[in-house]
């Protein structure tokens, strides 16, 4: 594909970076569209991103732009399409280009430009009627926009500043392709019934209440899903060598002032008072384990020190951020701190990696690594960074792991190794991260005796594997669609009586199952036997029907239908076996 450069030669495009050209080429015909529809509207920002582009739009008092109104803009993107505009390019020096924008009303780019070098140039692209400041590359001709579709209105700030003007942001989505256009609307589709939203909803796994935004309210179909990985976590933390601990949730500021989390974090974290002092409720578990380390002396015998802890953390997002169990203010973290000697940082980081690459596999999860260095705001000296950064590279290049390198993304007390997750959509999901850190030890001023008698400082590891309960439940169910394995189904048998002749076979079924500790439920409604299997398949979305007539009755048998809708007669007692035998491996 042929594509536009800022300094006017037209040259192939890598094709890796096709389809951001495309898109946002679109963001620009989208904003032409929109002009010619609403002439006073103001353009502010205009990017492609990783899913599609957006603009900005500051629209006039008394206009709004809803999705009700897609359908006429994208007829008129059609149309600028189909006019075959030509993409042109010039530059303007720095004072040139704030007047160039003021003669065309474009208030928001003034400012943008104001906000530039004075010796920068500044780069436009113009198709048509329309002209945009870009540094490009552009398609060459509107024509060559074959796809696109607008998914969603929401708003934003300027400069993304809570204090300006909220704007109107309109979303969409370009491909190169009107067969890439429809691979994805089937996967959006698929996304949409996958919603763990919806799903949580129709199972009664947790609920949302304006009572407490971002706050979830557990069911008791959820607890009995977050009790199975709950338990699931707790061998896992057994058979690495981790000993489990509980921390406060409400801690003394002077303990945040400590850790560095006042300075860093305090926008993020909830405060109170109590007996006249500031308190804060924990945003994170560190510090707490800081503390327990330092309750007493420790030898470098002690070291690794591995405490794991599922601490429930709070922290302030903001509430246009909320989004079901994937962002939220109340969490449940399945945290661990390591405290280890400096010749233990290759070992334990891979030790670590291990038992979080163990997780994703139980779940069928692929995932891709990110190593995260020194961000701008950060704590400790350029010689612990370098240490660090350079302990989980040995780690990595040991275990023969690829990664990528983000540079800048690691937390304000060191650097990170993180986890992106990849689900049956293809979407990413960062969960799993190992930090090391020598920040808070400093901090605390934690240290262990060595061999020779000297007092040394121990370096801390940060792990979390599935980032935190919620948002890794919410993954779950949008990767089974509800359909969860056996051991992590809220109902794993679901007993059907035919008609109220075998009901109370039914409740003697049940009754087995539930001794030899299988979740069942006995349908004893009096609908018809079609309706309750349709129910069990499509809502509770269970792993297992026993459909009991007179036959079974009589016979003390059982009919079994699983998830491929084979239906046979069994054994009630085989049956039973079996199951504990798939609930037990956790198949």
């Amino acid at each position: 594909m042929k594509v536009l450069y800022n300094d006017g030669h037209v040259d192939e495009c890598p094709e890796d970076q096709e389809l951001h050209v495309v898109r946002h080429s679109a963001a620009h015909i989208m904003a032409q569209a929109i002009k010619r529809l609403y002439p006073k509207a103001d353009f502010a920002f205009g990017p492609a991103t990783e899913n599609g582009f957006y603009y900005d739009i500051d629209l006039p008092e008394g206009t709004k732009i809803s999705e009700e109104d897609f359908p006429k803009i994208e007829a008129e993107m059609a149309k600028i399409c189909k006019e075959n505009l030509k993409f042109e390019t010039y530059e303007l020096p720095r004072a040139e280009a704030i007047a160039h924008m003021q003669e065309r009303g474009e208030k928001y780019k003034v400012e943008h430009i104001g906000d530039l070098p004075e010796d920068a140039r500044i780069t436009f692209y113009k198709q048509g009627e329309y002209v945009d400041m870009c540094v490009g590359p552009h398609i060459l001709y509107t024509k060559a926009l074959k796809a696109f579709k607008l998914t969603g209105v929401s708003g934003a700030y300027w400069k993304g500043d809570k204090d300006n003007k909220m704007l109107t942001r309109i979303n969409g989505v370009a491909f190169r392709s009107k067969d890439e256009l429809a691979q994805w609307e089937h996967m959006r589709e698929e996304a949409e019934k996958r919603d763990h939203r919806k799903i949580g909803q129709e199972m009664e796994i947790f609920m949302m209440n304006e009572a407490g935004p971002g706050f979830p309210f557990w069911l008791p179909n959820g607890m009995r899903i977050r009790n199975s990985l709950m338990q699931y976590w707790q061998e896992m933390q057994d058979k690495y060598g981790y000993d489990q601990v509980q921390t406060p949730i409400i801690l003394s500021r002077s303990l945040w002032e400590t850790s560095g989390h006042w300075d860093h974090y305090k926008e993020n974290m909830y405060t109170t008072k109590i007996d006249d002092e500031d308190y804060a409720i924990k945003p994170m578990n560190c510090p707490g384990a800081c503390l327990i380390y330092k309750s007493k002396p420790r030898s470098y015998r002690d070291l690794p020190l591995k405490l794991a802890e599922a601490g429930i953390d709070h922290r302030h997002e903001l509430k246009g951020a909320l989004h079901g169990l994937f962002r939220v203010r109340e969490f449940q973290q399945d945290d661990a701190h390591l405290f280890i000697r400096p010749d233990q940082i290759t070992e334990q980081v891979t030790d670590v990696a291990h038992l979080i690459t163990a997780y994703y596999a139980q779940f069928g999860f692929p995932y891709r690594v990110e190593l995260s260095t020194r961000p701008e705001n950060s704590m400790g000296s350029d010689e612990d960074w370098e240490r660090a950064e350079q302990g989980l590279k040995d780690a990595l290049d040991a275990m023969h792991v690829d990664y990528k390198l983000n540079p800048g993304d690691g937390a304000f007390y060191g650097p990170k190794i993180d986890f992106h997750l990849q689900d049956c959509l293809g979407r990413e999901w960062q969960c799993g991260t190992i930090q090391l850190d020598f920040q808070l030890p400093h901090n605390f001023q934690l240290e262990y005796t060595d061999k020779d008698g000297s007092k040394k400082q121990p370096i801390m590891i940060h792990r979390a594997g599935f980032g935190s309960f919620e948002r890794f439940i919410g993954m779950l169910i949008e990767q089974y669609a509800g359909k969860f394995p056996t051991w992590l189904s809220p109902c794993q048998v679901k007993v059907l009586p035919v008609s109220e002749k075998t009901r109370d076979y039914a409740v003697e079924v049940a009754q087995k199952l539930r001794d030899a500790g299988v979740r069942v439920k006995v349908d004893e409604r009096d609908e018809k036997i079609g309706y309750k299997i349709r129910e069990a398949r499509s809502i509770d979305r269970v792993p297992y029907m026993l459909i009991l007539g007179e036959k079974e009755a009589e016979a003390g048998n059982i009919s079994v239908r699983d998830r491929s809708n084979e239906t046979v007669q069994r054994d009630l007692d085989e049956f039973i076996a079996d199951v504990i035998k798939e609930i037990r491996e956790r198949r």
